[in-house]
């Protein structure tokens, strides 16, 4: 989670320009000391948009990617990545005066000390919810809402597979399970396991040791789960995971970033080896296989608005918990866009 510094410049420090602000550039592709510290004028908001002090920013696999080269909905090199933050109003629009605490989607720019969003992507933020746990709330709940409760139908008798279970929007998408009743099967290193059986998961499956598949059939005595989720890239596996009206929900593919460092070559060669799923195939196999992109759902905003105002709502009720994993002293340093990588973090890094 990337927080705010406090604090006076240290004695040597470079001077500030007047009215200006920290920005987190990604100038390049390349490794993690790739990203720069700029300072830049503060934007100039638009009529109907919230002007941002960003006290904390999300850092999501997206992120990763595109400091990597490889994420193809980034922006041109040079560029500033970030999703989600949480702040205060400095100039407000809307309903936000100035001095509010809100936290926000922001489609890019969000390593930045300041940011200027439309109100409708803007949400009031409660006192009693930190700067970093709401910023690790937008991408995480969102995903997983859309993947649980529009496309897979949870209900309390279902069993669902949670590939990175211990990663953001595994945390989120085993807390949603909770709340409907559904059983939880989740994937971690064995590092991770105490973390998911404490958040309520019933089986954690070794990755790296383990068989997922061979482990899900042993654990549902063959039948399969109804709702997978895999950002990983075993497509082909998880869909052999499915029992009778199975859901298979595809919302990533992290196994094409291997490594800290640009390998576009591995990342298309792990692409090409995505199946394929015939229509007929499925019919006759009574599954189904779903894709969710949150970032190419902005002409939905007021879905996205409606749904995350629940989420507020159940996190301020107690039945939701965003699991910071990783704080970062700023929201221009944000643990070098790395940590989504770090088999140490669960939840989201701030």
């Amino acid at each position: 989670m990337l927080s705010p510094r406090t604090g006076d410049l240290a004695p040597g420090a470079r001077p500030r320009l007047s009215r200006a602000h920290e920005i987190s550039l990604i100038p390049r592709s390349g490794p993690p000391e790739v990203l720069e510290v700029r300072d830049v004028p503060d934007p100039t908001p638009r009529p109907g948009e919230v002007l941002i002090r960003v006290r904390a920013a999300g850092v999501n696999f997206a992120d990763v990617s595109a400091r990597l080269g490889i994420y193809p909905d980034a922006p041109p090199f040079p560029c500033v990545v970030g999703y989600e933050v949480a702040g205060t109003v400095e100039q407000g629009a809307g309903d936000f005066a100035p001095g509010a605490r809100v936290v926000a989607l922001t489609r890019f720019g969000g390593y930045a000390e300041k940011v200027s969003v439309p109100a409708a992507q803007v949400f009031p933020l409660a006192d009693a919810m930190t700067f970093e746990e709401a910023a690790a709330i937008p991408v995480n709940y969102l995903t997983a809402v859309l993947m649980l409760r529009h496309f897979g139908n949870v209900q309390s008798c279902d069993t669902v597979l949670v590939h990175a279970a211990a990663g953001g929007v595994g945390m989120a998408a085993i807390q949603l399970c909770k709340i409907a009743g559904a059983q939880v099967i989740g994937t971690a290193s064995a590092a991770k396991h105490q973390a998911l059986k404490e958040a309520g998961v019933a089986h954690a499956i070794d990755y790296r040791t383990q068989d997922f598949e061979t482990e899900v059939k042993r654990i549902t005595g063959g039948r399969g789960v109804d709702i997978v989720l895999d950002a990983t890239g075993a497509f082909r596996k998880s869909y052999r995971c499915l029992g009778p009206l199975g859901r298979l929900v595809c919302f990533g593919f992290s196994s094409a970033a291997s490594g800290l460092t640009p390998n576009r070559f591995g990342a298309i060669a792990k692409v090409l080896t995505i199946p394929w799923f015939h229509p007929i195939k499925l019919m006759n196999d009574n599954r189904a296989v779903i894709g969710v992109n949150l970032g190419h759902l902005w002409d939905r905003i007021e879905l996205l608005r409606r749904e995350m105002l629940s989420v507020l709502a159940d996190c301020q009720a107690g039945r939701l918990k965003p699991v910071v994993g990783r704080r970062s002293p700023s929201p221009t340093r944000p643990a070098r866009t790395a940590t989504c990588r770090s088999d140490r973090t669960s939840g989201r890094s701030c």
